[in-house]
This record gives C-alpha cells, structure tokens and sequence, in this order.
C-alpha cells in the first residue's frame, strides 16, 4: 500500500487561477486535488478519462453541452470520458474537492 499526504504534492497553476496536485497514482485511476480561486474557469476541453469528483469547499458551476450544472459542497458529480466540460467559481471564495480519473490522468497542458 502506498499513501500520498497533500502536504508532500507538489502544486501546479494549470491555467490562472486553478490549482492542480496529483495525489495516488494507481494502474487503473488516479486522484488529484483541485483548488479553483473566485472568478477563475477551467477552460473547456475534453478527455478519454471517465472523472467523478467530490467538492468539499465552495460552489462551482460545470458547463456541458451548454447547459450549467451548480455543484455545492457535499456533492459529487461524475462527467464520462469524451464529454466536454467547463468550470467557473463564480462565487468570492476558493473552491476545493477532489477529482477521481480512469484510467490515471497525468496533470494537463491547458495552458498550449
């Protein structure tokens, strides 16, 4: 068994405002941390990786095929591979959760 702290991760500024650390790493999904500043987005981009998530801090609003989807602390969502998504914290505080990917997902390249 291996453990990861979030403390011991180092902390990437995927695109501003959005903060990424990849936490365990198996052969079949990966879990990352997500800390997302007030007013920043994820842009929209897509993925072979099905991802279900936790929010545990802050509300964010998921935007898929154009319709929004408000996610609040407490609530998990799931988002199937190939689908394309955006984020917006529109609120005035930092949101936080945990993202789950199978298979494992490699911190991405938004910023190309």
């Amino acid at each position: 068994m291996e453990t990861v702290d979030l403390t011991d991760t180092e902390t990437v500024e995927a695109v501003e405002g959005v903060y990424l650390a990849q936490l365990a790493v198996g052969d079949e999904m990966s879990v990352q941390h997500f800390q997302i500043e007030a007013g920043a987005e994820v842009p929209e981009h897509e993925h072979h990786h099905e991802q279900v998530g936790y929010l545990y801090q802050g509300e964010l609003t998921f935007v898929v095929d154009g319709e929004e989807h408000v996610v609040t602390p407490g609530e998990s969502y799931t988002i199937p591979g190939g689908e394309a998504h955006a984020a917006v914290n529109e609120g005035d505080d930092p949101v936080r959760g945990i993202d789950v990917f199978s298979p494992p997902r490699a911190n991405p390249d938004w910023l190309e």
